[in-house]
């Protein structure tokens, strides 16, 4: 049997760029090489791709703090509208051989975002994940917590301000309506990027400014006191839900640092202590999440579960990290994938969604 080839995309312009080194390299490590070959693409934090060579893509790869892109100097065009040939190399040396699918692991950024969904959806080439509207919806916690409170769904109580808006923002009204202590977040970020906990007027003027650094519109929610559960979601047009895993924050909240880097900074329950009754409702109520928010392929859903038994949605990611350490996989893998199943999985469903979309009319003078 023919291998197919899959092109990983990884890395980016995104303040996650090294969580993508990471994930990058685990997938390509688990992938299933009797059905797969992988062809790496890695994307500096310049944006500039690079076609890059198994043995040689990472810097200090076993160290996340340090782990770093290795440029090569074969880069890479796309030439949109094409059916097939679709990737050159951008230094004069013709074609490239041919992608039969993309797995794009850019966290964050032009790569979470709908962005890179997007030119992959002009390129005709098949890939992994949401498509572009829900990876847009999904990127925007502001957006998308207003559709998921449209379909019933519990959300925090919050208020989004854009950076023109900020002269509106006022922290005595904000925590008369919301309460104290406050969550800060960029809209537009993952993996706790800028995001902070605050419970004083200075501490509040610092964190929107950080806030502002990462994105043009902030988030500023209530603190959800209860326990941080999630649950990985796999499937097109009928998605399961995977077992509960339960954060354990040794710090404040769950940090970027205690996400990827600090494997030490927060314990992870897999699966989560809960009943049987609780596991089924949160699994409804993630699909719920997934199907409102038009998902596709995979996302992970965050929840808080309140002491009183009550279920708020926190965040639905739709490229979740793949690291050693990451939920998305190890949920999975208690609930029967194991890790190399899962990536084939992944890439079937990213196909057959490819496939499903070429069967679509593009004009009314279309025959067949």
């Amino acid at each position: 049997m023919k291998k197919l080839k899959v092109g990983v995309i990884f890395g980016g312009k995104s303040a996650e760029h090294e969580v993508s080194l990471q994930s990058a390299k685990n997938i390509v490590e688990a992938m299933d090489k009797e059905k797969y070959e992988a062809v790496l693409i890695g994307i500096d934090k310049s944006g500039k791709w690079h076609l890059n060579d198994q043995s040689s893509y990472l810097i200090n790869a076993e160290n996340p703090k340090l782990i770093q892109l290795n440029k090569s100097n074969d880069h890479i065009a796309i030439v949109p509208g094409e059916i097939d040939n679709q990737l050159i190399h951008a230094d004069g040396g013709g074609m490239m051989d041919q992608l039969d699918v993309i797995f794009p692991i850019v966290h964050g950024t032009l790569g979470e975002d709908g962005s890179l969904q997007g030119m992959l959806r002009i390129a005709n080439l098949p890939y992994v994940g949401p498509d572009v509207l829900s990876s847009s919806i999904c990127m925007d916690k502001d957006i998308a917590k207003r559709l998921m409170s449209g379909a019933g769904i519990n959300v925090a109580k919050g208020k989004a301000y854009t950076h023109a808006e900020r002269h509106e923002i006022d922290y005595d009204e904000l925590v008369e309506n919301i309460g104290n202590p406050l969550f800060i977040k960029p809209a537009n970020q993952g993996s706790s990027v800028g995001v902070s906990k605050v419970s004083s007027k200075e501490e509040f003027e610092k964190a929107i400014d950080i806030a502002f650094e990462y994105d043009h519109k902030v988030m500023i929610e209530e603190t959800l006191v209860g326990r941080e559960i999630e649950f990985s979601v796999l499937g097109n047009e009928e998605p399961i839900a995977s077992l509960p895993g339960e954060i354990l924050p040794k710090t404040e909240f769950y940090s970027y640092e205690s996400k990827y880097i600090d494997e030490d900074g927060a314990e992870l329950a897999i699966p989560a202590a809960l009943s049987d009754q609780t596991t089924a409702q949160m699994q409804e109520v993630a699909l719920s999440a997934f199907k409102a928010l038009q998902c596709e392929g995979l996302a992970r859903v965050d929840f808080f579960l309140t002491e009183d038994g009550q279920i708020y949605v926190n965040e639905v990611n739709t490229l979740p990290g793949f690291t050693k350490i990451s939920m998305y996989p190890k949920l999975w893998e208690i609930s029967g994938i194991e890790y190399t199943d899962l990536i084939s999985k992944l890439i079937e469903l990213g196909i057959e969604r490819h496939e499903r979309q070429e069967k679509l009319k593009s004009s009314v003078w279309d025959e067949g």
